[in-house]
């Protein structure tokens, strides 16, 4: 899951900045640092034990090379992942990517009642989004108010542990990156705390927290 010393992290490549050597046989996952969706990917590369396997290659968005468009992948976003002289993206393609194709802890569950679950919340993390950015501008909380809801209602399905589907998946990793910048963002504009009346969720933000190998993600995550 971690080797328990703590990786150096490369700073972000810019506009001056030279390539990597693309195509070399080595695999990399292109991210920034303060982007939700490439936390994700990250993550799930650090709970796996993937850091000496997969080379983290960080991208300054604000002012990102021309190379990254060009030689490496069109769309211009991260995350990406160049794998097997391939470079894929979109955050939840990549998590199950890296679990189907990477040795290291399974973060999906054998049990199909679970994975079925996990599909459905998978596809519900879009529409979360978009009524939690919603409520940014709103007078009203009350559209994020039942979206949290749904997560605290998904948080107490099974029953057996803090997590979504009992123990820490990829679920939990496609929700944390938002969660955790929602919560203060939240609680600071709007005086809404996600967690009043929500015991399931505030259990699982506090065992989120103890997981080494989504802390390390959360460098200056305020920033964003």
């Amino acid at each position: 899951m971690s080797s328990g010393v703590k990786e150096v992290l490369p700073p972000p490549l810019d506009s001056s900045s030279e390539p990597p050597a693309i195509f070399d046989g080595t695999t990399k996952l292109y991210i920034s640092y303060t982007c939700p969706y490439a936390q994700r990917v990250w993550i799930t590369r650090n709970y796996k034990g993937l850091e000496d396997k997969i080379k983290l290659i960080p991208i300054d968005l604000q002012n990102r090379p021309a190379w990254y468009k060009e030689k490496v992948y069109p769309p211009n976003k991260v995350p990406s992942l160049e794998h097997n002289n391939e470079v894929k993206g979109e955050s939840l393609d990549l998590l199950k990517y890296l679990e189907d194709n990477f040795e290291g802890p399974s973060l999906l569950p054998d049990d199909p009642a679970k994975r079925e679950f996990a599909e459905e919340l998978l596809s519900y993390t879009n529409s979360f989004n978009r009524a939690v950015v919603s409520s940014f501008k709103a007078d009203s909380i009350s559209e994020a108010g039942a979206t949290f809801d749904y997560i605290e209602n998904a948080l107490g399905k099974f029953g057996d542990g803090p997590f979504f589907l009992g123990t820490f998946s990829l679920v939990d990793i496609a929700y944390a990156p938002l969660i955790e910048r929602y919560q203060p963002f939240l609680l600071d504009a709007k005086k809404y705390n996600i967690t009043e009346g929500r015991p399931q969720l505030a259990t699982w933000i506090q065992e989120l927290n103890k997981i080494e190998a989504y802390e390390v993600t959360k460098r200056d995550p305020r920033s964003s």
